[in-house]
């Protein structure tokens, strides 16, 4: 009878260990998809016109801050991406340029949690770690600082919202897998935007809490579908846009340009100013499955939102914009291209994330405080002096 208790016991534990490995792995599946159809050379079908925006600013110190990260983007994506649009990205606008050292607590190569927290927070932990230290105490995020001072603030992504980056900066967990305790905590915010997937991860929990009744009990919008978000111009939103993570670049309904555009005409009339964080998601995906195609269309398709930013900040006078990755993924190596065709050919020595400099962009007032090479931690901490948090 004991003996059967005991194997009871340890089923029960093999289940909701498995349990939880399946939860994770629905939103980790990027990783693993067959590489059959994997494309190590691509050549863009549409280029698509680059902008020069002026240098001259209105004050030395910003009123608002654009954070950019384009996750997995190394110096060989960025370059991929120019050579694919021509020679020239709205990047080029960016003339201070620097470089981010990438390593988590316990690792040479950091993981999104892990890289995320650390340009959230300005202190290093464990990969896996979502807006907590080594023990796993809470620590305060730009995004809360920049709120408790009377900022607007808000994130975007084109994964789900409760994805380890975004996540990083409004959740305080131990596992970046929490994804319903995720959802949950940006319930303990008064985050005035969020734009991205995981609907599911707010309106079908395993508590049965519908955490969509709870954020328009708080006063959000809250919106699934990409036109009716656009058309939003004031009050606190919350766009919910797939159930889990958006689709790939051609796919999508969601759009990271459209989005981020309407995330900032609504954070702009608060007069303190603002902190965003906006992520272009899956250009790590693309170098997960070593896909050249996925990589270039994803690295376009964030510059083109880097261009609505650069559009904002250009006019306002008081932005300073920040581009930087969390870390490299697929260590992409370009040995062919054609910059008249667009033309691009990849290869990969991992499907991993690696452990190289990334690079760190900055357009605005204060951006010649984010030139030479840097930690990651280095960067909110700037961001925090300059915004007196």
């Amino acid at each position: 009878m004991i003996k059967h208790t005991h194997m009871n016991l340890k089923s029960i534990l093999i289940l909701a260990l498995m349990l939880g490995v399946l939860q994770l792995y629905s939103q980790e599946n990027y990783k693993s998809v067959s590489k059959e159809d994997s494309t190590k050379v691509y050549t863009n079908p549409a280029k698509y016109e680059v902008k020069t925006f002026p240098q001259k600013f209105k004050a030395k110190k910003p009123k608002n801050v654009i954070m950019m990260i384009g996750d997995g983007m190394g110096t060989t994506q960025v370059f991929a991406g120019l050579t694919a649009n021509g020679g020239h990205l709205f990047l080029d606008n960016f003339k201070q340029v620097g470089f981010s050292k990438t390593q988590s607590s316990n690792g040479y190569i950091t993981d999104s949690a892990a890289g995320g927290t650390a340009l959230s927070t300005g202190q290093k932990t464990y990969n896996g770690a979502i807006g907590v230290n080594t023990d796993t105490v809470a620590i305060k995020t730009v995004l809360e600082m920049a709120e408790g001072k009377g900022l607007a603030t808000g994130l975007v992504s084109t994964s789900a919202i409760t994805h380890a980056t975004p996540a990083s900066y409004i959740a305080h967990q131990g596992s970046r897998g929490s994804y319903e305790d995720i959802a949950a905590d940006f319930l303990k915010t008064d985050i005035d935007v969020f734009i991205g997937g995981g609907y599911k991860h707010f309106a079908q929990r395993k508590d049965k809490r519908d955490l969509t009744s709870e954020l328009k009990q708080k006063g959000y919008q809250v919106l699934r579908n990409m036109d009716e978000i656009a058309q939003v111009k004031s009050g606190k939103l919350a766009g919910l846009t797939a159930d889990e993570h958006n689709d790939i670049f051609s796919k999508r309904e969601m759009s990271l340009p459209l989005a981020t555009q309407t995330a900032l005409n609504i954070l702009d009339q608060n007069k303190n100013g603002f902190f965003i964080m906006i992520e272009g998601s899956q250009i790590d995906w693309g170098g997960h499955q070593n896909h050249v195609g996925y990589i270039v269309g994803e690295m376009l398709d964030f510059d083109q939102t880097i261009g609505k930013a650069l559009e904002f900040a250009a006019k306002d006078g008081e932005t300073l914009i920040i581009v930087t990755a969390d870390h490299e993924t697929g260590g992409m190596a370009l040995v062919g291209g054609d910059m008249k065709a667009g033309k691009v050919k990849g290869a990969f020595p991992t499907g991993d994330h690696t452990a190289v400099m990334v690079p760190v962009f900055a357009y605005g007032p204060g951006a010649e405080n984010f030139t030479g090479i840097m930690e990651n931690t280095d960067i909110p901490k700037k961001i925090m002096s300059l915004l007196g948090l």
